[in-house]
């Protein structure tokens, strides 16, 4: 018997089977690209997603022995389908990095006031989110949004193609910006301000739901007629469950083209403390538990600077049936990146630069703000300059660690995983700057493991969260902060806070 784990995410989609005691037995992914039609839009056919679904689950099944008894699928968050009576696409996937509708996300905290907002939902509002692009539809795109009956997840999608009901779970319910994450279920009173009748959107449930059994979309996949469909969630909490993160005061890191640092928590972080610093706190995969993230552009950094060097051939997006993720791309396995760290100076380079390639997260949330290098001389190399982006992201990990610390608590050790994790050199900056101890996981692929778990308690291979964590998640290494390099950056740590303060004030005055 084998668990089938699907990642729908927002330029790949991956399928990795494990073992019940947490060995991949096959992986296979495959990507694919948005269009981008207008300025601020980002669509996809939403038919590329069941594709690669398919594509990536039927690869994966033809080369297993043991049969897959169940499978569970998580997604990134925001993206949803529209879609008519029968689930068939009205329009494309409006994805999560679509920003046209600001003046509705404006709107919404103006009308219902950002502080109750935040209390209700956990998020302070942004275009990402689906209400927002909803209430844009209806406005400029009545030809989408009249005959729309549901705005569906992905993973809703995906299960109406496999003939089951286009359950949401909480988790990524919690990123539609009107669930009500105390009570978990749709807000009533923001569904009112919008306009926006609970039919549309689809039926809540805890993730682990099992949605079904498909013996048609089964055969579609290449899976036995008997396969279990288990609901997953938003693909951060589920990384978190992948490394072990399923009670308080356990933190999480998933070093991808965002970093993201997440929390977990028995009630959500809803204080002035963490509205002023624009923490998002959702619902968990974990029932009874919720999660508090902090992100800041990471990997978008390093990979932006390789493709300056050395263009996209290599370590840009990889083809199909290369084992990949968004982590991995954020990273790479290219041999450049090897180079690069290998001649890095042993010292701190002093020069700052901020990976702010396409703004700022936490606390300011400027989508004005740009990248930053000073300190460059006539004889400074590019491995310096690749040892500076590191530094720049330890800097930046030691900001989110202190914001996230100030809301949740202090803590002490993180739980890492994703491409970041490959640099080992990024490792012990991370660490010493942060001043925190990192576990690096020796399972590469956490949020594909934390469907995996939710897949096996749904079908009774492990009897609760703790069991399951305790079979299959494993550290691989420690990371544990040096002092003395911490020491040695002193000077650069404190030019880099007045270098970003610099910028968001500069960021601010031209919006002004």
């Amino acid at each position: 018997m084998s668990l089938l784990a699907i990642d729908i995410g927002s330029s790949r989609c991956k399928a990795v089977a494990f073992a019940a005691n947490g060995e991949i037995l096959a992986q296979h992914a495959r990507a694919y690209s948005p269009d981008f039609p207008a300025p601020s839009h980002a669509e996809m056919n939403p038919e590329i997603f069941w594709q690669a679904v398919c594509r990536c689950t039927q690869a994966v099944s033809k080369t297993l022995s043991d049969p897959v008894r169940a499978m569970c699928m998580s997604s990134h968050g925001e993206t949803f389908v529209p879609v008519d009576g029968s689930n068939e696409p009205i329009g494309p996937a409006i994805l999560n990095q679509d920003n046209r509708a600001a003046e509705e996300a404006e709107w919404l905290e103006r009308t219902i006031g950002r502080k109750k907002l935040f209390q209700t939902t956990g998020l302070v509002a942004h275009p990402m989110y689906p209400v927002p692009k909803i209430l844009w539809l209806r406005k400029y795109r009545p030809d989408i949004f009249r005959p729309s009956v549901r705005f569906l997840t992905v993973i809703g999608y995906v299960l109406s193609r496999l003939g089951l009901p286009p359950y949401v779970d909480y988790s990524l319910a919690s990123r539609y910006l009107a669930f009500d994450i105390r009570k978990q279920c749709w807000s009533n009173e923001i569904l009112a301000v919008t306009g926006i009748d609970t039919a549309c959107l689809p039926v809540p449930v805890p993730a682990g739901t099992v949605a079904g059994v498909s013996a048609a979309g089964a055969e579609q996949l290449g899976l036995p007629a008997e396969t279990i469909f288990v609901l997953g969630g938003h693909d951060q909490p589920c990384g978190a469950l992948g490394v072990g993160a399923i009670a308080s005061g356990r933190v999480a890191d998933s070093m991808g083209t965002y970093e993201c640092l997440l929390a977990v928590s028995d009630q959500p972080s809803l204080t002035d403390t963490a509205l002023a610093a624009s923490l998002n706190s959702c619902c968990h995969v974990v029932p009874g538990k919720f999660v508090t993230l902090a992100f800041f552009p990471s990997g978008i950094m390093v990979k932006w600077f390789h493709d300056l060097l050395y263009g996209k051939a290599d370590g840009g997006s990889y083809p199909e049936g290369i084992p990949s993720n968004d982590q991995e791309s954020a990273c790479g396995k290219s041999v450049h990146y090897s180079t690069l760290e290998q001649d890095a100076p042993l010292g701190p380079t002093g020069i700052c630069i901020t990976p702010n390639l396409i703004g700022t997260c936490h606390p300011d949330f400027d989508p004005h703000a740009r990248g930053v290098i000073s300190g460059l001389g006539p004889n400074t190399t590019r491995s310096e300059i690749y040892k500076g982006i590191l530094e720049g992201l330890a800097c930046e990990l030691r900001q989110m660690t202190d914001i996230l610390a100030e809301s949740v608590g202090d803590f002490r050790d993180i739980y890492v995983t994703g491409g970041g994790s490959q640099s080992a050199l990024g490792l012990h900056l991370r660490a010493a700057l942060s001043g925190r101890k990192l576990h690096v996981m020796e399972c590469p692929e956490a949020v594909c493991l934390g469907s995996a778990i939710l897949a096996g308690i749904a079908v009774g291979e492990y009897r609760n969260f703790e069991e399951a964590v305790k079979r299959v998640v494993r550290d691989a290494a420690i990371v544990s902060p040096n002092d003395a390099v911490a020491a040695s950056y002193a000077r650069q740590s404190r030019q880099y806070r007045h270098l970003r303060s610099a910028l968001m004030a500069d960021a601010g005055a031209e919006v002004q």
